[in-house]
């Protein structure tokens, strides 16, 4: 169905929400409920399938599919190999275009911020599938988009460190006002420029909070990560 057939019949078009864990694609779906353009029908996430994590937050997909119940939404996985070269991605992502434009799904909400090179790759990419991207955080100052996050009941913790942005020792932590506070001068208070990666807990996406701790700190590839453990969770990876 068109976007303009799901005009006429008074129905908003069906989008899929690019969903990483973290707290940017976690107020995404809180924003775009709230302006009620697009209805939301599933998340969408990369998985690694080596690991069973979410790839790049390396979150555990136990506590990915408990954040999805949260939201009340299905969640459409993306099984990925690591590494994974840009050309599996691609062909990845295309059968999962593929599969929402056969589920009348015509957009794709993002929580990017401000890369104009991320943006563009997107924009290129789905219009070949014939799917719009949506943004709706775009543009936001990054400053004020972190405090009214934090002030609107967001609770996130941060699961991915890159060291040669931002020390180590913020891997773990609660992404709040005084983790903002702490932050050195030019590293985006929202990590967009990958200084961090999180898992988002609570908030008012959430029906209920999901309460983690803070597992085994280990360092691959570069980037440090913090094992988050869901509730009664086992120190089985």
């Amino acid at each position: 169905m068109s976007d303009s057939a799901a005009n006429v019949r008074g129905s908003k078009p069906k989008a899929w929400l690019a969903w990483s864990s973290g707290k940017d694609s976690a107020w995404s779906l809180h924003t775009v409920r709230k302006s009620d353009e697009v209805e939301v029908v599933a998340l969408l996430t990369t998985v690694n399938r080596t690991h069973e994590r979410v790839a790049m937050h390396a979150v555990r997909e136990s506590l990915l599919e408990i954040q999805a119940a949260e939201t009340g939404l299905p969640l459409v996985k993306i099984s990925i190999p690591s590494p994974c070269s840009n050309e599996i991605y691609e062909q990845a992502m295309s059968q999962a275009m593929a599969r929402a434009r056969n589920e009348g799904v015509r957009h794709i909400v993002f929580g990017d911020l401000f890369l104009e090179d991320i943006r563009a790759y997107r924009e290129m990419h789905l219009g070949v599938c014939g799917m719009t991207p949506v943004f709706p955080l775009w543009g936001r100052n990054t400053c004020e988009l972190a405090g009214e996050m934090i002030s609107g009941g967001l609770s996130a913790r941060l699961t991915c460190v890159d060291p040669r942005k931002l020390d180590r020792a913020f891997v773990g932590r609660n992404f709040d006002r005084s983790l903002l506070d702490a932050l050195p001068a030019g590293v985006d208070p929202c990590g967009e420029n990958g200084e961090f990666h999180s898992f988002a807990c609570a908030g008012p996406m959430f029906h209920r909070a999901i309460p983690v701790t803070v597992g085994e700190v280990v360092e691959r590839e570069g980037f440090v990560f913090a094992d988050l453990l869901p509730p009664a969770a086992s120190l089985a990876p």
